[in-house]
């Protein structure tokens, strides 16, 4: 879906060179800060992707966002009979979010999973279109529906299917659209599975990097996902792919995956958010085999949304 900025509003506003204004990208991200009204977002990671989005917007940029419809947000922080604040889990409504009328299924731990997308428009809040996922419909059994019900689930088996329904899910759903993205952007490595969707497709590494830019945030072990490869196998984070293939690919050497690295792997350029991310990043994961350069690209907010006058 090409975003309808008009042409003269976007040369007005510096847009890209036509090589790349006409590129079409997809970006995948676990979350974006859209608007406080649209919980789905819990913070840093968020409000950069929606930035992209309402920029991406006011530049005329052949981009669209592929994200997840939370039922229950992220969490709410309301004041209890005692005055002190607890976390609550409220389900959610949004009227001005379109139905696509698309429904499809993914497998995840060898079970059937419905998947229904809903859209994000341009012209609700002024950002390039995000398609939403969920799970919560009547066409799953309970176990499946839960898998979208809140943003960053601590059950690591529920955060897994998450990964799976963001990444093979959000490129389902592209295949179904008939949309042929130029890049795929993976905002943080939860979207890992989207590279093995397309291994599965392409049968190629090389065609996968041509295709795929990642952007990493977390300079520290701890927010850098490694998860064993047994459970991701089981889970059917790889697609179709034998494990064996998926260790040659990930060049993994032992009984884990680490997604921050075999991102930068399957990635054709990635970036760090500020110059000194770059250059710790680099020493971080620099020395890998195989993965990509790490460039620097500043984190940088929309100011038209943002910047009071």
């Amino acid at each position: 879906m090409t975003n309808k900025i008009s042409k003269d509003k976007a040369n007005k506003q510096n847009a890209m060179p036509t090589s790349l204004e006409h590129k079409k990208v997809a970006y995948f991200s676990m979350e974006f800060a859209i608007h406080q009204s649209l919980k789905i977002y819990s913070g840093g990671l968020g409000f950069l992707a929606g930035s992209h989005m309402r920029s991406a917007y006011e530049l005329g940029q052949n981009m669209i966002g592929i994200g997840i419809l939370y039922t229950n947000g992220y969490h709410d922080q309301i004041r209890n009979g005692e005055g002190y604040m607890e976390n609550r889990f409220v389900k959610k409504r949004y009227s001005y979010l379109k139905d696509t009328g698309n429904i499809f299924s993914i497998i995840i731990h060898g079970a059937t999973v419905n998947v229904r997308a809903y859209l994000l428009s341009e012209d609700v809040f002024g950002t390039a279109p995000i398609y939403l996922l969920t799970t919560d419909i009547p066409e799953n059994d309970f176990l499946s529906r839960s898998i979208s019900f809140r943003l960053y689930d601590n059950d690591l088996a529920a955060k897994i299917a998450q990964f799976i329904l963001l990444g093979a899910g959000g490129a389902k759903l592209l295949d179904i659209l008939n949309e042929q993205p130029d890049i795929y952007h993976m905002n943080e490595g939860h979207g890992l599975a989207l590279t093995f969707y397309l291994y599965s497709k392409f049968k190629s590494l090389d065609e996968v990097r041509k295709r795929v830019v990642f952007t990493t945030h977390t300079p520290e072990k701890a927010g850098n996902a490694e998860i064993e490869l047994k459970l991701l196998k089981e889970m059917g984070f790889f697609s179709s792919i034998p494990l064996d293939e998926v260790k040659r690919i990930a060049n993994a050497k032992g009984d884990t995956l680490n997604f921050t690295v075999t991102a930068l792997r399957m990635a054709k350029i990635a970036n760090g958010v500020s110059r000194i991310h770059q250059r710790v990043a680099t020493e971080m994961w620099g020395k890998n085999e195989g993965v990509s350069n790490i460039i620097s690209i500043t984190n940088a907010q929309d100011k038209n949304f943002w910047m009071d006058e």
